[in-house]
Order: C-alpha cells, then structure tokens, then sequence
C-alpha cells in the first residue's frame, strides 16, 4: 500500500497525546496504524456527487469497521470520525485503554480534508490519488507553521457536541469536494498552496476535537495559537 500520505502530518503533529516525548511514529508505524484503523473502507466514494450533510455523517456511523460490498464500496470516512470517538467514549467509560481510538480518530480527520476523498473514485482519481496524498510530504515536518497559519478557532460545544462535529465535517468535507471537482475539470494535481489550507481545516478540527478531551499537548499549543 503506497500510502505516505497527506494526512500523515495531521497525525504525525497530534500523537504526543499518547505522551511519547522522544519522537513521532516513522512512516512504517503509520501505515500499520492506517491497516489496523480498517484504513481500506474510511473514504467516501462519492459517486452521487452529493452535498454532504449532517445526517449523511450520522447515518454512516453504524457502518463503522462493518465489511459489507456496499460499505466497502462507498466507505464512509465522515462517519468514521465521530464513530472513533463514540468507541472513545465506550472503553473510556469501561475502563479499558482507550486514547488509540484518538490516533484513528486524527487519522480520519486528516483524511477529510483531501478533496479526492470525498469525490468519485474515477479514472482521474485513480490517476492521481497517490499525487495528492503527497503533494507536501517532503518538507511539511519541517515547516508547520505553514499548516498552523491557515487554521481557525472551531466551536465545539459540550452540549451538542456531536451536532457541532457533524457540522464541521460536513463543512470541511464539502469544502473538499468542490476543490476536487475543480482538480478534475482543470485536470491537475492540488499546488502546495491549495494542501496548505486544506490541511489548515483538518488541524482546525483535530485541535477543537482534542480540545474537548482535554488532550492538546503543552508542546503544540507554542506552535497553533
């Protein structure tokens, strides 16, 4: 699987919540990450070209790490977002070792954000997935300020804390989806410019998520104002 992703720097940035001082995951460690998380079936096939809705996110949550031709076809990277926190929340509560279902959870959220996640997976994005997912893979570890200042404060609240983060994926997702479609009438790859902001979204939610656990780390809150 050639997957050195996009995302990888969502994931690579937040895993000091698990408190490993020394250094991030290498690569390999991600992509065992990725395999374990079900990494196969957490996109969405777009292929109605829909607006994204909340609802839409709630109705893909039961799908989450479920095997079927259907679900396995279509994916369901949205649901799979707030479906990783529920799953939080559950072991949690039972008091088993809960905090790597933050780790999917950041995984997912990097994913959003990659507009050829949330649109057809056509021949032209077929053709230029791989492109995509590693547009600024060789330099973005060393220059995160170039992520940090493109994000943006996300509400959301304890109260309706799912609603919100429906909301928000949803946003961010359709957000995604029209920058691939434009990608795919104008035939091209994203620039580094256009993965910078995108990657602003999905650190903007992976922080408010962490947020509301608690969990952003003394060492990022320096660099993501």
């Amino acid at each position: 699987m050639k997957y050195v992703k996009l995302k990888l720097t969502i994931v690579l940035s937040f895993v000091l919540i698990f408190s490993f001082q020394a250094q991030a995951w290498h690569d390999q460690t991600h992509l065992a990450i990725c395999k374990v998380a079900g990494f196969d079936n957490h996109w969405f096939n777009n292929t109605a070209e829909a607006e994204i809705t909340p609802q839409m996110i709630f109705d893909q949550v039961e799908h989450y790490n479920k095997r079927s031709k259907i679900f396995d076809s279509e994916g369901h990277l949205p649901g799979a977002i707030i479906a990783s926190l529920r799953a939080y929340d559950k072991d949690l509560r039972s008091g088993k070792y809960a905090r790597y279902h933050l780790v999917y959870c950041a995984h997912y959220i990097g994913d959003l954000s990659q507009p050829l996640h949330d649109i057809a997976y056509d021949d032209f994005n077929k053709e230029h997935h791989n492109a995509n997912d590693g547009i600024v893979e060789d330099t973005i570890l060393d220059e995160p300020e170039k992520i940090a200042k493109h994000m943006y404060p996300i509400s959301l609240s304890n109260k309706d804390f799912e609603a919100d983060l429906a909301r928000e994926i949803a946003r961010i997702a359709n957000l995604s989806r029209k920058l691939g479609y434009k990608l795919r009438a104008e035939k091209r790859d994203m620039t580094k410019q256009e993965a910078y902001v995108q990657l602003g979204h999905s650190a903007s939610l992976l922080k408010a998520v962490l947020q509301h656990y608690n969990k952003t780390p003394s060492s990022i809150k320096g660099v993501i104002k």
